[in-house]
């Protein structure tokens, strides 16, 4: 497969991750839109929330909560936003699904 997030997650190409685990690896944007911007990205590769089954979809919940968990000692304490693009047209440039966590900063709407 030549995705680029696969990639990453097995350790081909480098990334500063600032945590993982068996079903998730979480890791700072090369690109950032906010003074901190990390990607989420599962393991097992899966490009749209429409393609996820029942486990993929629990394994989302837990990698919701483990943002949750972990947003203070990233320094999002005072707040974060999380995006999914899904599609080209939403701007999603990789197709493996991955939850982008924005903060460390006022965010605006635009």
């Amino acid at each position: 497969m030549d995705c680029i997030f696969c990639k990453i997650v097995a350790g081909e190409i480098p990334s500063a991750r600032v945590y993982e685990d068996d079903e998730i690896v979480i890791f700072k944007d090369i690109a950032p839109k906010a003074k901190i911007h990390l990607l989420c990205v599962p393991r097992e590769h899966f490009a749209h929330l429409a393609e996820a089954d029942a486990g993929q979809g629990e394994m989302l919940g837990r990698a919701l909560l483990k943002i949750a968990s972990l947003a203070p000692a990233l320094g999002l304490g005072e707040g974060y936003r999380l995006v999914v693009n899904q599609g080209e047209s939403a701007g999603q440039t990789v197709p493996h699904l991955h939850i982008h966590i924005l903060g460390g900063e006022r965010l605006g709407w635009d």
